[in-house]
């Protein structure tokens, strides 16, 4: 973690707090605190006061008793809200606080008869500056309790951080957000884990990483804090035996995660579906695959050119994550899809959940080739050309080795749709139209050496295993394409898709 301001006790201001009296917190820039500057005066000569001010150590002038809250602790760990705020201590506890100006309640709180006499009777007051969006995150890394404990690295003054993080190894290749501690513990605002919880064993070095660690990368990815929820699911995802992600890194094929997000929660944080779905353009789609890429790169170790042996690789390495189209709705950035998606369930249904749930589903997947047909206007003729392109995943000979999506776009769905086919039904004859005899396929037909074994050739072979076969419902309203996101090696000497549940209190 990037270094900054530390430390986790109030300022040294906290000390002269009255075990017994009256305290106001103000700044001089809220016209109610430069309003009552009179009336602090008044309290002090007739009793006991002590003034905290948030900016302007001078001010209130007419006041002797002021401290300068300069790093906001006093503010921060006294929950201020609003200045002016007027507080009573009794042996060193709050025993009761207003806020703003009202003449009747400070009079009433304090004991004291015509204060502010000629001021007006109300005024509102204006906000603390320990609740400024400006300084929040700060005061939270730094007062908050928020559990830190990632080694923090110092750099030099004259040090360029983009540059250092890009030396030190952190980086995939393009520049990184610096995780300072603050902007870590803005993003641990989005999840209810606590920083120390082990969210998943990182392959390929087998190494805990903890909800602190994760942050630190989502951080550097680019993340919001509502995005965390998902990074978190997405690791889950793939740390376990099922996906296995060592064996993805260990291959020279040119595969990685891929994640497909289901429920609201892809609408609530922005996310694509649309025009664009596998491009830029998208903060959310961008940045939380990315996340996760990070994560197995500084947590596992799982670096190119070490254990990460692919040969070509695929942009998508670095990160490939998009929403899917459901129920007819669609959140593009920019634009959206227009139509189509009723009586497609989506993908986590594959996997055994309800359409609505909020999931993340990692597939073991190469990078998207796009499959044209501009002239089918009925379902059986797409398939047709689905299939087609389908069976050149890796090669056109290669069987029930590896699974697939499908990514349809409203354009081509509309087609299966309108003649009543569901996503099922669609699947169901893709896969018809995918078996073939196995003398087409095996090795030395066709004059190619590649191919399934000699003794398969009685057999009709379909390409994929059952349930091998994904129909993912997404992209731009406008245009007669699909995608094919051919995947790697499954089974147990590969991988498998899994689906995660975002988990609901994140």
């Amino acid at each position: 973690m990037a270094s900054s301001t530390d430390g986790n006790t109030a300022n040294d201001t906290a000390a002269s707090v009255p075990q017994n009296g009256l305290v106001a917190v103000v700044k001089r820039d809220c016209p109610t605190c430069e309003l009552i500057e009179p009336v602090l005066a008044d309290i002090e000569a007739r009793g006991s006061l002590t003034v905290f001010t948030q900016d302007d150590p001078a001010f209130p002038e007419a006041v002797a008793a002021r401290m300068h809250d300069a790093d906001l602790g006093f503010s921060w760990h006294h929950d201020i809200e609003t200045v002016p705020t007027l507080m009573r201590f009794d042996d060193g506890a709050e025993a009761g606080r207003i806020v703003g100006w009202s003449r009747p309640e400070w009079e009433s709180f304090t004991g004291l008869d015509s204060l502010g006499a000629s001021l007006p009777e109300h005024r509102p007051g204006c906000g603390s500056l320990s609740v400024d969006p400006a300084h929040v995150d700060a005061l939270e890394a730094r007062f908050g309790g928020s559990g830190l404990s990632a080694r923090r690295i110092e750099f030099g003054s004259q040090e360029d951080l983009h540059e250092a993080m890009f030396d030190r190894g952190w980086s995939d290749g393009l520049p990184l957000v610096p995780p300072t501690a603050e902007r870590v513990a803005a993003m641990l605002a989005g999840t209810s884990r606590a920083p120390g919880d082990v969210v998943a064993n990182v392959a390929p070095d087998l190494a805990d990483c903890t909800v602190e660690k994760a942050a630190v990368n989502a951080v550097m990815a680019g993340c919001r804090p509502e995005y965390f929820p998902v990074v978190l699911a997405a690791l889950t995802a793939v740390c376990n035996n099922t996906f296995n992600m060592h064996g993805m890194l260990a291959t020279t094929m040119p595969v990685g995660p891929v994640f497909i997000v289901n429920g609201p929660i892809a609408r609530r944080i922005g996310m694509n579906n649309g025009i664009n779905v596998f491009g830029q353009g998208n903060r959310a789609n961008s940045t939380i695959g990315r996340a996760v890429q990070l994560i197995v790169r500084n947590v596992g170790g799982g670096r190119p050119g070490e254990v990460d042996r692919a040969a070509l690789g695929q942009p998508g390495k670095v990160g490939f994550c998009f929403a899917e189209i459901e129920g007819g709705d669609a959140h593009s950035e920019p634009g959206g899809s227009e139509g189509g998606g009723a009586g497609w369930d989506p993908l986590c249904t594959d996997f055994g959940f309800e359409a609505g749930t909020n999931t993340v589903t990692a597939f073991p997947g190469e990078g998207p080739r796009s499959v044209v047909d501009q002239l089918s206007r009925d379902p059986e003729s797409l398939a047709r050309t689905m299939a087609a392109a389908l069976n050149a995943i890796h090669h056109p000979k290669l069987v029930l080795g590896f699974d697939a999506i499908l990514a349809v776009a409203p354009d081509h769905s509309r087609v299966f749709i309108d003649s009543g086919w569901t996503r099922q039904q669609t699947a169901e004859r893709i896969n018809e139209l995918t078996t073939r005899p196995g003398a087409e396929l095996v090795r030395g037909a066709g004059d190619i050496a590649e191919g399934v074994p000699e003794f398969l050739a009685e057999a009709d072979l379909p390409k994929f295993r059952e349930g091998g076969l994904h129909l993912v419902h997404c992209g731009g309203g406008a245009g007669l394409f699909s995608a094919v996101i051919g995947g790697w090696v499954n089974g147990e000497v590969g991988a498998q898709p899994v689906c995660v549940e975002v988990d609901p209190w994140r």
